[in-house]
């Protein structure tokens, strides 16, 4: 049996003509969770994404993506583990380095290994939560891991640089609309429809240009409590039985 593949839905009328929509589902889970089969899946499907206008990714669960498989990661030998974020490395490149504009529509919790695919998107945009926020972060720190597709480098990119540094070294996350407030997220929409029309939307528009200006940290405070949290993290992995 062949590797899965993943929904694509490619609009054929109206501004949003030409855009792919991927959707992220995995059949049997009541969230997504980035594992080695999702990994493949994602990688087979955009092998069919071909002279699109623009591409959305986007999730079907009451999440956007819950995070990575804990249970499989800690199942993986150090080379296994090489190979495991080697391959994620070159699937989320995939997605920076499509030459249309591409948006990740979040519609609910978006943590580690799922912030990081968003990130690899030009834009993110967001369901508004209602009356439960959820949460978007990168929460490895906590669990004594280290971000593995380029966290730590995307996330202080799109806001505070001094803050992302912080977040990134103590595992915490942030409610949606504060990461809108923050600048993480560009814009919210009401529901799931409105969120998939707006990401369309946004997709049919042109490559946005890469950013040249140096990244911007606006708290230098958040900046030195950062460098001490990065240490301490850095001292807490290399103190477990695979640093």
């Amino acid at each position: 049996m062949g590797t899965a593949r993943l929904p694509l839905e490619r609009m054929d009328h109206g501004p949003a003509a030409g855009v792919v929509t991927m959707t992220l589902r995995q059949e049997g889970r009541p969230v997504v969770v980035l594992d080695s089969d999702l990994l493949r899946a994602i990688d087979a499907t955009l092998d069919e994404v071909t002279d699109a206008k623009g591409f959305v990714l986007a999730s079907d669960s009451r999440v956007f993506v819950a995070g990575a498989n804990l249970q499989e990661i800690m199942g993986l030998s150090d080379q296994e583990l090489d190979e495991y974020l080697r391959f994620g490395s070159r699937v989320y490149g995939r997605i920076a380095q499509m030459p249309w504009t591409t948006v990740a529509a979040i519609n609910g919790a978006a943590l580690g290994g799922g912030l990081e695919i968003a990130m690899h998107c030009d834009h993110l945009i967001a369901m508004s939560p209602g009356e439960k926020e959820y949460q978007v972060g990168l929460p490895e720190a906590g669990l004594k891991i280290c971000p593995g597709w380029g966290g730590t480098n995307l996330l202080p990119a799109r806001m505070d640089a001094g803050r992302a540094m912080e977040m990134t070294a103590s595992g915490a996350t942030m409610k949606v609309s504060d990461a809108a407030g923050a600048g993480l997220i560009e814009e919210m929409e009401p529901d799931h429809e409105a969120l998939l029309c707006r990401a369309r939307a946004l997709a049919a528009v042109g490559k946005p240009k890469p950013r040249t200006e140096p990244i911007a940290i606006t708290n230098p405070e958040h900046h030195a409590e950062a460098k001490a949290g990065l240490e301490r993290v850095r001292s807490a992995i290399g103190g477990t039985a695979s640093g």
